[in-house]
Order: C-alpha cells, then sequence, then structure tokens
C-alpha cells in the first residue's frame, strides 16, 4: 500500500461526511435565500458549487500534507493578510472587500486563518528556541510572555477590523486568542486576573474608545440593548433587519412554512422582509429557520455541534502542541462564527456581517473553512508517526543479556 493511499484510507471520515452534509444544506439554503436576486437563487447555489470544489481540493490536498510543512506560510500569510486589512481600514464602503478578476472577498477571513497558523507555529517553537539559547529560555517560558505574544498577534489585527466597521470578524479574534492562551499552558490565575481587568475595562472600551474608531457598531450594540430591554424602537428603520428576522423564526413554529415558501403560504422571505439582498449570507439562518421549522434549525445546530466534537476528538490525538492549537484555532473560529451568525437572527447578539460557516454564500470564505479543517484532518493523519517513531526505537534498543535470558526460560 502506497504512503499516500494509507493516508486516504486513514483520514476521519465521520468529520468528512458531516462537513459535506453541511455543505449540502448550504447549497439548497442558498437557492431559496437569494431566489429574489436579479440572478437568482439557482445561480448562486451554482457557484456555491464551483466554490465546493475548489475548496474540496484545498481540503483533499491539505489533508495529505503533514501540517507541520504550513508553518513556513503562516508569517507570509499573516503580514500580506493583515496589510490587505489595512489597505482598505479607511475605506467608505459599507462591506470592506477586495474585487479582483471576478472575485470578490474579505480580507479580515483569510487573515485569521493566517492568524491560528501564526500561533500554533509560535507555540511550538518558542520552547525548542528557549533550550537552544539557555540564556533567554526562561523567559520564553514565562507566562506573561507567552500571553505578550499572543496579545500581540491578536490584537493588532482585531483594532485593524475594527477601525474597517467589521466588529463580527473582529470579535472572533478573542476566543481564538483565549483557546491560545490556554493551549499554550498559560496558568489558570493569569487567566483570571487578564478576566476581571477585561470586564472593569469594558465601560471604558464602550464609551470612549468604541465610538472613535467605530460608531455603527456603537449604534448597532444600542439597539442591541434596546429590543433586549423591550425600549421602543423603529422596526422600519435600524432594527427592520433584526426584528423581521426574529419574527420570521420564530412563528415558524415546528415544521416551518415549506421550503421556497410564498408569502400566500405566510413566508415573511416571501414577502421580502428579510433583507433579500444578504439574506444568502449573513442572514440565511433566519431563512432557514423559517423554511425548515425548530427541527430544522435544531439539525442544523446539532451537525455543528458534531463537527466541533470531531475536531476536538481529533485534538486529544495530536502528537504536538501545534496540531492541538491548529485543531483548537479552527474549533473557536468555527462556533465565533455559529454563535455570532444564529445569535443575531434570534436577538442573543448584535447584527454583525458575518457568514455562517459552510452555509452561507461567501465564496472565498467557504474554500478558507475547508482548508482550515484539512489542516484538522492533517493533525489526525499523522497523529501517530511520533508514536510509531518512538516505538521503533524501543524495539531497535539493544536488551541486557539477562533480560533476553529471563525471556528465553519463558
Amino acid at each position: 500500500m502506497t504512503p499516500l493511499l494509507r493516508k486516504l484510507l486513514g483520514m476521519n471520515w465521520w468529520l468528512v461526511i458531516v462537513m459535506y452534509g453541511l455543505l449540502a444544506v448550504g447549497v439548497f439554503s442558498i437557492e431559496s435565500a437569494a431566489r429574489y436576486l436579479p440572478e437568482g437563487g439557482a445561480y448562486y447555489a451554482g457557484l456555491q458549487k464551483k466554490w465546493i470544489l475548489l475548496g474540496s481540493a484545498a481540503y483533499f490536498i491539505t489533508a495529505m500534507f503533514d501540517y507541520r510543512w504550513f508553518r513556513w506560510l503562516a508569517l507570509p500569510m499573516y503580514v500580506v493578510g493583515l496589510g490587505l486589512c489595512a489597505s482598505i481600514m479607511n475605506s467608505d464602503a459599507d462591506v470592506h472587500q477586495f474585487n479582483r478578476f471576478g472575485l470578490s472577498f474579505q480580507p479580515a477571513q483569510p487573515a485569521i486563518a493566517a492568524g491560528i497558523l501564526m500561533l500554533a507555529w509560535l507555540l511550538q517553537d518558542l520552547p525548542r528556541l528557549g533550550r537552544k539559547i539557555p540564556k533567554i529560555g526562561w523567559l520564553l517560558e514565562e507566562p506573561l510572555t507567552k500571553i505578550a505574544i499572543v496579545g500581540a498577534l491578536t490584537g493588532i489585527p482585531f483594532l485593524v477590523v475594527v477601525k474597517m466597521g467589521d466588529m463580527g470578524s473582529a470579535l472572533v479574534w478573542m476566543p481564538v486568542a483565549l483557546v491560545a492562551l490556554i493551549v499554550g499552558g498559560v496558568p489558570f490565575r493569569y487567566l483570571s486576573f487578564m478576566l476581571l481587568i477585561a470586564v472593569a475595562a469594558v465601560p471604558l472600551l464602550y464609551f470612549v474608545v468604541l465610538p472613535q474608531v467605530s460608531e455603527r457598531g456603537q449604534e448597532r450594540i444600542e439597539l442591541f440593548l434596546d429590543m433586549l430591554a423591550e425600549r421602543p424602537v423603529d422596526t422600519n428603520g435600524p432594527a427592520y433587519a433584526p426584528y423581521n428576522i426574529a419574527i420570521a423564526v420564530g412563528h415558524a413554529g415546528w415544521n416551518g412554512t415549506g421550503f421556497m415558501s410564498t408569502a400566500d403560504q405566510g413566508s415573511i422571505h416571501g414577502r421580502k422582509m428579510i433583507p433579500f439582498n444578504t439574506a444568502h449570507n449573513d442572514f440565511i439562518f433566519g431563512v432557514m429557520a423559517e423554511e425548515l421549522g425548530f427541527k430544522g434549525g435544531l439539525l442544523l445546530i446539532s451537525g455543528f455541534t458534531v463537527l466541533l466534537v470531531l475536531c476536538l476528538f481529533v485534538a486529544s490525538y495530536a502528537r504536538d502542541m501545534m496540531g492541538c492549537m491548529l485543531v483548537g484555532g479552527v474549533v473557536a473560529l468555527i462556533f465565533a462564527h455559529v454563535f455570532e451568525n444564529i445569535g443575531m437572527c434570534i436577538q442573543l447578539m448584535p447584527i454583525t456581517g458575518i457568514p455562517l460557516p459552510l452555509i452561507s454564500y461567501s465564496g472565498t470564505f467557504v474554500v478558507m473553512c475547508m482548508f482550515l479543517l484539512g489542516l484538522v484532518q492533517s493533525v489526525w493523519v499523522h497523529r501517530k508517526r511520533a508514536k510509531v517513531t518512538a516505538e521503533e526505537k524501543e524495539k531497535t534498543k539493544p536488551q541486557e543479556p539477562g533480560l533476553i535470558l529471563s525471556n528465553d526460560l519463558r
């Protein structure tokens, strides 16, 4: 059996099945959610299929390579991603994205994938560097050093993305940073102290810092708090989207209004009251929950839960800290996107322009998610190499004559 075939057969196929199951649900949902756009829903569903084919190539190629080789891409990807974010930071557009060669993508999304690679690489190689340089080795092992490194790698892009006005993509950096600190071995007492400092700084950040970097972000948070407290809001103005999406989710019941349901069937989306320009990406869960009902929404959330649990299972078998951090970062990224996207559709979170992984029509974001899940698969495929090497060394180790004699006598 060739090594490539052995790797292919040794993949975690449950992870593959769940991923493609979510992708298939996404294609059907996009066709329904985008049906009121000029090109029609079938057009965007077809484009999503092409992105999935491209992502499939990225997924299986990434899974076949040892994930440790990707650390050489970490720094170039991080610098390029940060540079692209900074280049459109002061743009007046509502959606900060590049449009090149017929493709559009938001640089904040590839940047966070590069950030996960950077964190995994540094957390893996810093202890090794410390052992090679004894004079500063103790400094690299200090928790404050790890906190400073994680803070710099996540804090700088966080501020840049906030300045872009993309609060949703900025907030994703927070769970990624938390996972990096936990995997990096930062003691709980440091994490507790940082949490207390963060809670104490919330008023300062909200009333002083946030208005300077993102006025729209503060307005959305205030609108969310007003709706949460049941204060009067303008449902024909700023509260139009969150109000109608929540109505669509709430009135669907157990079975929903049906796939591709119309206004005559009582569909909110059929009346175009869910913003139809973004229904196929930002608000796709609202459309799905209305058409498929509570059971459909529950199945979707269960699918994401199984996906994340499988990833955590892979992390438990990682052979080194880099593999563990890669999987942990991917879990944090997907969980944050799912929580924010679904949360804003049920008034659990403020409205943010953030796609639902593997479900929303988001072009390059689908490819990026499949690439990251390919890294998770690579951690699983290459999990045993270090253990096999240790066993081979043990087998080749010369035994003592007395031990050989006693074994022969048995």
